[in-house]
Order: C-alpha cells, then sequence, then structure tokens
C-alpha cells in the first residue's frame, strides 16, 4: 500500500509531495475525505500513539480552547476524527511503515526511505 493523506491547500504539503515521484500512489485529500476510523487504526498500528499523528499547530486548538497537555490518547482520537485539521500532515503509508508531518527528523526518514 503506498497512500499519501494531505491538504491541498497546505503549501508545505505540496511542497514536500513535489520531492517525491508518487505515481501510482493513492492521494487523499483530507478535507474534502476525511480520515475514518479504520483508517486512522490502520495508522496508530504503525505509531501505537494518536498523539504522534496529532498536529499541534491546528488552528482548532486555540478556536476551540484545548489544552493540548491535558489530552489522553483517546481524546487525540477523537479531534482528529472530529476535525480534519488535527491529523498531522503530510501522512506517507508504504506498506508497514508510516512518517507523518513535516518536522526535520521525519523528512529526513521519509527521504532516506524513498531513495531505497
Amino acid at each position: 500500500m503506498k497512500k499519501v493523506f494531505y491538504l491541498k491547500t497546505c503549501g508545505t504539503c505540496k511542497k514536500i509531495m513535489a520531492e517525491f515521484n508518487l505515481e501510482g500512489w493513492e492521494h487523499r485529500e483530507i478535507k474534502a475525505n476525511p480520515v475514518n476510523e479504520a483508517e486512522l487504526a490502520e495508522m496508530y498500528k504503525r505509531t501505537n500513539s494518536y498523539e504522534a499523528l496529532f498536529s499541534k499547530k491546528s488552528t482548532q486548538i486555540k478556536a476551540r480552547e484545548i489544552d493540548v497537555k491535558s489530552l489522553k490518547e483517546e481524546d487525540f482520537k477523537a479531534l482528529i476524527l472530529d476535525h480534519y485539521s488535527f491529523l498531522k500532515r503530510p501522512v506517507f503509508i508504504v506498506d508497514k511503515d508510516i512518517f507523518a508531518g513535516s518536522d526535520k527528523t521525519n523528512l529526513e526518514a521519509l527521504r532516506s526511505f524513498m531513495e531505497k
């Protein structure tokens, strides 16, 4: 399975995705087609953490006055399922591997993986 979850209005997603040949990949725009519970469960299997999949940069955090430090795993899961902006992006899934988000360490790991 090769799948990428992204937001089409996100410049960072576009920039990262442009670095790779994603021909033959399933592209999933999360605003038009949000991640469902089964897909999130698959992501969780690869990370063992909903928090690792949660975007702490979401504008919804401030809008909803969420105290991220007080959230538990089930809270992260519920929020991700509730609003697309809570999912870190982009999320690349390749077989049993997952690369979520745009932080430097994650991108370096993704680049190394894609060069194989």
